[in-house]
């Protein structure tokens, strides 16, 4: 037997009882997540540190103090890379046509970021909107958006005024205009009560 032949005798016997065993290939020892979030889940309530363009807001950000509003939650990598300033940016330019301008709308960008890269951003760009600091990734964990490498996947779920999630965009894709006129979509029926 050949050297070559040995070697793909040897690859077979490994293979054939991986995939036999569909749950240990690829498991990369990451521990399983909680399934994401659906249209009509009750929106876990969380509490976590919120900034904006002036510093840490005065007191924490609650979820369940914001109903009656429509509560939009954009998870995000990582303050100032090319992917999470194409989307902050677009919110912000859309901020009056997308998210009324505050008005009974919150927005919140959530990221592993500490609270002063986030208040600098903020600032720097001059985001309207705020921050939360989720850096014991508490909220990205609750909502299915925290990965096994220490940062939040692109998820964004849009929370009606009664609590629950009325829209998920998993991923949300930042690069896609339809995504915004989705999203826009999405926050008036929340409004709406849908």
């Amino acid at each position: 037997m050949s050297i070559r032949s040995r070697i793909a005798a040897f690859a077979a016997s490994i293979a054939l009882p991986l995939a036999f065993a569909p749950g240990l290939a690829g498991a990369q020892g990451a521990p399983a997540g909680p399934a994401p979030l659906k249209v009509g889940d009750a929106a876990p309530d969380f509490t976590v540190t919120t900034v904006t363009a002036a510093g840490i807001t005065s007191k924490p950000f609650r979820l369940s103090e914001h109903k009656g509003e429509t509560v939009i939650l954009a998870f995000f990598p990582k303050a100032r890379t090319r992917g999470c300033t194409v989307q902050m940016e677009s919110y912000r330019d859309r901020y009056a046509e997308l998210f009324k301008s505050g008005e009974k709308v919150t927005l919140v960008g959530v990221s592993v970021d500490p609270d002063s890269a986030l208040t600098s951003w903020a600032k720097d760009a001059k985001f309207p909107f705020q921050f939360a600091a989720d850096v014991d990734r508490k909220v990205g964990v609750a909502y299915a958006a925290s990965t096994g490498d220490g940062f939040h996947k692109r998820l964004l779920y849009v929370i009606n005024p009664q609590g629950k999630i009325s829209y998920v965009a998993a991923p949300f894709n930042q690069m896609s205009a339809d995504a915004y006129t989705d999203l826009g979509s999405a926050i008036t029926m929340a409004g709406h009560g849908h």
